[in-house]
């Protein structure tokens, strides 16, 4: 009988560690996407019920009457619904993104420890930060069609600015979705963490950045929360590039610098606490 050799290569040999490194984002961004998979039937009723539900009470209801005693081009110059329609889209954006950059992160670090077994192979910190922004990215792109799609159905934006609104509204998710992961990265756990975030950041972002008003028919003391909001940064934008509300030019770099901002200093510190959080 002849006796079989077997010979240990080495892992070096097995697994290609340059195609780890180079491709290690996309690696954790497929994990992450074949974790939401689980739940693409929550994600996708949320992702149409929420515009319906909105559109028809706030756009629909509560415009008529705003149209029928104010005239169908009182606000801003244009009806309620296509007012209301850029700051829902932003909203929605903001949202996708940041459900991929909150409790996925404590998961991540606390609950399951996944990112420290991933850390344990050829990913960095570094990877997997652009892993869960990417899997985000995904999330909020997707949120932002569905919705889109609705708009369009209601007629509540024209044809034309759809690919202008789509960049605003995504660019404003990525900016709060990067600060949102630097401070998720930071959590030991959620201890009501993410209620706190919700009642005290979401909801008056949402209320006071003229998502259902004009910004400036606020009392001044109020103002300033719009002009810390990437939501308002966003609303402001899209309203320009959807129905022509004018936007001076210097407040529109303001808005693009402000964005920008955000998501440089937010993805710069998440990677940052992700690498440190890992190495201990």
């Amino acid at each position: 009988m002849t006796e079989l050799k077997t010979s240990w290569t080495g892992a070096a040999k097995l697994i290609d560690l340059q195609k780890g490194r180079r491709f290690g984002a996309w690696f954790v961004a497929e994990y992450r996407l074949r974790n939401m998979m689980k739940w693409w039937p929550a994600i996708v009723a949320f992702g149409l019920g929420n515009p319906v539900l909105y559109l028809l009470s706030v756009g629909v209801g509560i415009g008529t009457l705003v149209d029928k005693n104010l005239g169908p081009n009182a606000v801003d110059g244009v009806s309620y619904l296509t007012f209301l329609a850029p700051a829902l889209l932003a909203s929605a954006a903001i949202n996708g993104a940041m459900d991929e950059t909150s409790f996925p992160t404590i998961e991540g670090f606390v609950w399951e420890k996944t990112f420290f077994g991933m850390n344990s192979t050829s990913l960095t910190g570094r990877h997997i930060t652009g892993g869960v922004l990417i899997a985000s990215l995904i999330r909020c792109v997707f949120t932002v069609l569905l919705y889109l799609g609705v708009l369009l159905v209601f007629g509540a934006v024209p044809l034309e600015s759809v690919a202008s609104l789509t960049f605003a509204s995504i660019f404003a998710g990525m900016a709060f979705a990067c600060v949102m992961l630097a401070v998720s990265a930071n959590i030991k756990d959620d201890d009501g963490f993410f209620a706190i975030i919700g009642r005290f950041v979401i909801a008056p972002m949402f209320m006071f950045s003229g998502t259902f008003y004009p910004i400036d028919t606020l009392p001044i003391y109020v103002q300033w929360i719009g002009w810390i909001s990437p939501l308002w940064h966003a609303t402001n934008l899209g309203r320009g590039l959807s129905y022509g509300h004018p936007v001076a030019g210097w407040l529109v770099i303001v808005h693009v610098l402000y964005l920008t901002a955000m998501l440089v200093v937010g993805y710069y510190l998440s990677q940052r606490q992700f690498t440190r959080r890992l190495a201990k």
